[in-house]
């Protein structure tokens, strides 16, 4: 079994010395194993899974379903990365929100989410999923200036242990819609980081998180000989193309050691 010590080496010969890294076994052994000094890293992104399982829990008690449709406000317009298929006015499904969310990274539809369930209803629910230090404070901007939200109270929270415990609740399928919410992982548009050191056979149910300050991937790792694990990795450099390099030779070496 992979040690810290080990699993520090391996990101520190990738490029990734500063990593907060979670791997977690699911199959055919379990273990767990964090190289995580205790920093407060802004989640970036990855916020928007915690959000996608907090819509599930409502949604599983009736609060919600997925057919409910609404209104994309003005206040909630902001930049992507990708194009947006949501613009001021239009309308559409919860459902489709979540999928955009998650598989996009689609800030709109991730702030018509947090108008649709209330940032304190959504930590409530990350709460009761065990994630005692995932909050919801603020909504998301593409870029400066930051989007007006007058009832922004800080910023959002989820460190990477957590996002590594919400991983492993959807690979296990102990959340409401888990299958559903690991599909849409699976059709995940961004593969520029972890994914690009994957080889045929491989997958990967995953979310990334970008800023100028901060990097992260994390997900569900499938290898092509079967082992199931839980991978998460948070790091404070730059989103650019020299970090994403990094991801990707830590992969390719983590991937060869689990492979063994």
């Amino acid at each position: 079994m992979i040690d810290a010590a080990e699993l520090s080496l391996l990101a520190s010969n990738a490029g990734l010395g500063d990593a907060v890294i979670y791997l977690l076994g699911l199959w055919p052994e379990r273990f767990r194993v964090a190289v995580d000094d205790g920093r407060q890293i802004y989640p970036a992104s990855m916020i928007k899974v915690p959000l996608a399982a907090a819509i599930a829990m409502a949604v599983s008690r009736r609060e919600l379903t997925f057919e409910d449709v609404v209104r994309v406000d003005a206040s909630n317009m902001t930049t992507n990365d990708a194009p947006s298929p949501l613009e001021e006015g239009s309308v559409a499904q919860i459902g489709q929100l979540v999928g955009l969310m998650l598989q996009h990274s689609d800030n709109v539809a991730t702030n018509v989410l947090f108008d649709v369930l209330g940032r304190e209803n959504a930590t409530t629910e990350a709460v009761n999923l065990g994630l005692r230090e995932t909050a919801f404070h603020r909504k998301l901007s593409g870029s400066l200036p930051l989007i007006d939200d007058p009832l922004a109270s800080g910023r959002n929270r989820h460190p990477a242990r957590e996002a590594a415990d919400l991983f492993e609740r959807i690979a296990l399928e102990r959340l409401p819609y888990a299958a559903a919410l690991r599909r849409m992982l699976e059709g995940q548009y961004w593969n520029n980081k972890l994914t690009l050191g994957l080889e045929d056979g491989d997958r990967f149910a995953h979310k990334t998180g970008d800023t100028d300050e901060v990097s992260h991937d994390g997900g569900i790792l499938e290898l092509a000989n079967g082992r199931r694990f839980v991978l998460v990795v948070y790091t404070e450099s730059p989103s650019n193309d020299a970090t994403d390099a990094t991801f990707a030779a830590f992969m390719k070496a983590l991937r060869l050691r689990l492979m063994a």
